[in-house]
């Protein structure tokens, strides 16, 4: 995750130096990098966490003392999983919305 923050920050330094000199604030830029993996982290939740809950309910039948799995114990991975990509996606991102936009865009 952090590679691909980082790729992403690095490949779309120009834009981001384009929308500082406009007026864009860091939380808009932050919000702006940050938008893209969420989308992906979101979309790849809700197609594994059916799939993993019916398969774990088939292993779990298996079992003489059978238990069933709450909906909770997905939404809480879910919420940890976007805490994680949002710790790790919000470091890069900080550090390309604080570069200053003349640098960005001399070097390009």
């Amino acid at each position: 995750m952090l590679g691909l923050a980082t790729l992403a920050a690095v490949n779309r330094t120009k834009e981001i130096g384009i929308r500082k000199v406009l007026g864009a604030t860091a939380a808009g830029v932050i919000l702006l990098l940050s938008q893209d993996f969420i989308k992906l982290l979101l979309i790849s939740f809700s197609i594994a966490a059916p799939l993993a809950w019916f398969l774990m309910n088939k292993w779990l039948q298996g079992y003489e003392t059978r238990i069933t799995i709450s909906w909770t114990i997905f939404l809480l991975a879910g919420a940890g999983a976007v805490m994680i990509a949002l710790a790790t996606i919000s470091f890069q991102s900080f550090r390309a919305a604080m570069m200053n936009p003349v640098k960005s865009l001399r070097t390009e």
